[in-house]
């Protein structure tokens, strides 16, 4: 039985790029995101390449749903083997950290932190029955390296990062992978590049999202590295000086 990859926040950017990646080696792909007719349509499009592709609308700001999505899932595939979770768009937008309260941080906990939680959660019993098993976050380089202006994402993302770090320490030896890849830059033909209409002429960097699903794959396969920052050296983000 080939191996399946869910990829939650499924869109045309990042999510769609490691879709077609996994996909080209032989994986059978589940794309999870709220809206159903986008993911349809992108099913569609890898249908079309040859990649078994199927829909899963879910609204991952609600951890409670993510036990039933993950059987949903396995129920219709029979397995999951690796987990790529990165959700962003819109909604979620920077804050100085001089304007920050708590309100704001807890509406951007239950998608950057506890959903993904929930998702390894559900998915763990069976990588640690087959031993193996993988678990990728997407978080912006902010998790990384604080930059004034760009708080807000950061530090939710950052207790993310922690959650990683120690995810992978714990189950390497039973066969369990766990990374993150650490984007500095607004990902090309991702929703959010394509509504603030940024270019690299605009000053913020924009990278390849076909880029970011080669590091994906790569980390997934050599499991040499919990963390990939790309770029490797980003220079000072413009909204941060």
């Amino acid at each position: 039985m080939s191996k399946v990859i869910a990829v939650f926040g499924a869109g045309t950017g990042l999510g769609a790029s490691v879709a077609r990646r996994f996909g080209k080696e032989g994986f059978r792909v589940a794309l999870v995101a709220r809206r159903k007719d986008r993911l349809e349509a992108l099913a569609g499009e890898l249908a079309e390449d040859g990649i078994e592709a199927v829909a899963f609308a879910a609204d991952l700001s609600d951890p409670a749903q993510a036990p039933a999505l993950i059987t949903d899932i396995r129920r219709h595939f029979g397995r999951i083997d690796v987990v790529e979770y990165g959700p962003i768009g819109l909604d979620q937008t920077f804050t100085p950290a001089a304007e920050l309260d708590a309100t704001i941080i807890a509406g951007l906990v239950p998608l950057l932190l506890l959903t993904p939680i929930e998702v390894v959660r559900a998915v763990l019993p069976e990588w640690i029955e087959r031993g193996d098993g993988a678990f990728l976050l997407t978080n912006g380089h902010t998790a990384v390296q604080p930059l004034p202006n760009l708080s807000g994402l950061g530090p939710v993302m950052a207790a993310a990062r922690n959650y990683v770090f120690s995810l992978h320490g714990e189950l390497a030896e039973a066969g369990i992978y766990a990374g993150t890849l650490a984007i500095a830059a607004y990902i090309a033909r991702s929703e959010i590049a394509e509504s603030n209409s940024i270019t690299t002429e605009s000053g913020f960097p924009v990278v390849d999202p076909d880029d970011l699903a080669e590091h994906y794959w790569l980390m997934y396969v050599a499991r040499d590295r919990i963390e990939q920052i790309h770029p490797e050296n980003p220079g000072p983000h413009p909204a941060g000086q």
